[in-house]
Formats: structure tokens, C-alpha cells, sequence
């Protein structure tokens, strides 16, 4: 009888320890589920694109939400950014454009430490632009026709009887992208390309287009500029006399540099998110949610306008981000729940070994 009540004992006793083990996996697999960034530290880059901070943010708040942690944003030139991201100094970067920043992308590692993710900006429009009254009086529609030193002359800012476009910065890729053209389009002795930050060069455009100056410059869209100089009313693009594309870029020769009929002489390209392969290998929940997220044109140009009316500080911008996450809270729930069931419940993320 003793025996028997002895048996049952221990019976109870395993029944019990038994639950107790299986009701703590349970709570453990559920808890690395709903947090699977716990104990991942996060380092994010982004480029000196206008927007890049804001989609930056949005992203970080995003893997906030999955349990990481994020460190501050990096901005940097995308020559830089690709190298940092493919030694791990970064994680990711937010700011790759797919066609453009090929070479960056081979120097930075190529295919053997770098992968593209997902598409943040569907469709990004590089070209040249001059004033719409300039390119009506002179009938100026393409961008050979500034090899006539009198029409080159009408964009002259600085008495050098050169005209002046307004370029870019020293190290991106649309920098390379327009000395290439000068050269292919044999348009050197005509056209000097002033390099330079961004906002600086477009003030300087705007300035002289409220004074009735002709004006010459390259622009991507959307950009800030978009809300002070519109296409087709204020402004015009211009053709290129044909495709010419630098070496790195020459692998998609025969791919569309067109819109609407006229050849912007840049490739129609797309904003893509730049990850360091092994931390996309140790974390599926935050890959899943790189690859998800997209930013319609008009909300990027919506924030352009708020930066253009000041509200240009980093506390700013992140609350921009909050608000659009708010504004989309159905879509972001979905991304951060498939994000979730992406996550391996049986190995849940360790630290992140590039921190």
C-alpha cells in the first residue's frame, strides 16, 4: 500500500514537472516571438540625401518595435557608407540607388559581403533641368545645344562665359554620372560643373530663378527642390544627345533612361536598403522587415516640404517618422507581424556578432 501511494507520488510529482517545463518553453518561445531583436544591437547608416534620416528613422522605429536596440544614424557619403557596411561598421544603410552606386557596391564587398533588400522608393528621376522661359525664348530642349558657347552663356553665374551647372557633391555617384557627360557630349569647354553640398547649390539656383536668371542644374526627384521650382511650370528637363553611361553602370546598357519621350540620360533607378549579409543571416526578423518597407513618393516629398520649412532637426525628423507610422499603423502592423513569424522560434537571435 505504501508502495503504491509512493508510486503515485512521484507520478504526480513528474506530471507536474513535466507541465512546469512545458508551460516555461511555451512562455519562451512566445517571448522570442513577439521580441526577436532582444539583445541585437543595431548600427544604421544613411546617405546626405534629404530624406535618407527620415527613412532612416521610420526603419529604426520599426526594429524597435521587434526588441533591437539602434544606435544613432550615420550619415556619410555612399562611397563610405557601402565600405562600412561591408566591413559591419554598419549593419545596413537606407540610401542605395540600385544603378547608380554599382561601383560603391563592389568596392564596398560586392555580392560577398553585401546584399540589396527590399525597395524603399520605386522610381527615382535623374536628369538636367533649366528654367522654362529660358528653354522657350532660346529653344533650348537638349542639352547638346549649350555646345553654342551664346546659349552656354546665358547660364553664366560667375563671368567665366561658361554656363554653370549646379551639380553635386564630390564622391556620389551623379557626380561621376556628369563629368562623364561632359566629356562624352563633348560639352568641357562649355560647361563647368560646380560641385558642391546639395541644399547650398539649390539656394543658390532658386535665388537666381526668383531674379530672373536663367538657370541650369541637375535635380533627382523627388527632391526638396520639387516644392520651389515645379516641373513643367517653373522648370523644364532636358534631353541628352544619347545614353551614355559611366564603366560601373555599363552592365545595363539598353535599360530605360527615357520618360515621357526624352532621354534624361540617367538610368530610372530605385532606392534600395544596402544590409551586410551576415547580419541579415543571424537576424530573419529584421531582414523580413527590410525587405517590406516602402515609402510612397508623395509622403517622401511631403517631408521634403517640412524640411524646406524648417523642421530640419534630427528630434523633427523622428517625429515625422512617428507620425507616418501612425498614418500607416494597419500596413506597419502587418510588416512587423510577418517580420515576427520570419524569427526561428527554436534559435532565437544571440548579440549581434558585428556589434
Amino acid at each position: 500500500m505504501k508502495k503504491s501511494i509512493l508510486l503515485s507520488a512521484i507520478l504526480a510529482l513528474f506530471i507536474s514537472l513535466t507541465a512546469c517545463q512545458f508551460n516555461s518553453s511555451s512562455i519562451t518561445q512566445t517571448f522570442d516571438r513577439e521580441i526577436p531583436g532582444q539583445g541585437v544591437t543595431v548600427k544604421m547608416g544613411t546617405g546626405p540625401i534629404f530624406f535618407g534620416r527620415f527613412i532612416t528613422e521610420i526603419v529604426g522605429l520599426g526594429l524597435r518595435e521587434l526588441g533591437y536596440q539602434t544606435r544613432e544614424i550615420k550619415q556619410l557619403k555612399p562611397s563610405l557608407a557601402h565600405v562600412a557596411v561591408g566591413n559591419g561598421d554598419l549593419d545596413f544603410s537606407t540610401v542605395h540607388l540600385e544603378k547608380s552606386h554599382q561601383e560603391f557596391f563592389v568596392k564596398g564587398g560586392g555580392d560577398a559581403k553585401l546584399e540589396r533588400v527590399g525597395t524603399i522608393v520605386p522610381q527615382i528621376l535623374e536628369g538636367y533641368q533649366i528654367d522654362l522661359k529660358t528653354a522657350q525664348d532660346y529653344e533650348i530642349t537638349n542639352l547638346e545645344q549649350l555646345k553654342n558657347p551664346q546659349i552656354a552663356r546665358l547660364f553664366d553665374s560667375d563671368g567665366d562665359g561658361k554656363a554653370n551647372l549646379a551639380g553635386c557633391d564630390v564622391g556620389r555617384a551623379c557626380e561621376r554620372t556628369i563629368d562623364y557627360h561632359l566629356e562624352a557630349y563633348e560639352l568641357i569647354d562649355t560647361i563647368e560643373h560646380d560641385k558642391g553640398q546639395n541644399e547650398i547649390l539649390m539656394a543658390d539656383v532658386i535665388s537666381r530663378y526668383q531674379q530672373g536668371k536663367s538657370v541650369l542644374y541637375y535635380t533627382s526627384q523627388p527632391s526638396a527642390i520639387d516644392f520651389e521650382l515645379k516641373t513643367g511650370e517653373d522648370t523644364t528637363w532636358l534631353s541628352v544627345p544619347f545614353t551614355a553611361l559611366p564603366p560601373a553602370q555599363q552592365q545595363w546598357t539598353g535599360e530605360d533612361t527615357s520618360l515621357d519621350g526624352q532621354n534624361l540620360g540617367f538610368l530610372i533607378n530605385r532606392i534600395r536598403i544596402l544590409a551586410n549579409k551576415i547580419f541579415l543571416e543571424t537576424n530573419p526578423a529584421a531582414k523580413t522587415w527590410l525587405e517590406q518597407v516602402q515609402i510612397p513618393t508623395d509622403d517622401i516629398r511631403t517631408e521634403a516640404q517640412l524640411l524646406q520649412q524648417g523642421e530640419n532637426r534630427p528630434n523633427d525628423i523622428r517625429r515625422h517618422a512617428q507620425k507616418w507610422i501612425e498614418n500607416h499603423k494597419q500596413k506597419v502592423d502587418y510588416w512587423l507581424e510577418t517580420a515576427r513569424k520570419a524569427a526561428s522560434i527554436e534559435s532565437p537571435p544571440s548579440s549581434n556578432k558585428l556589434s
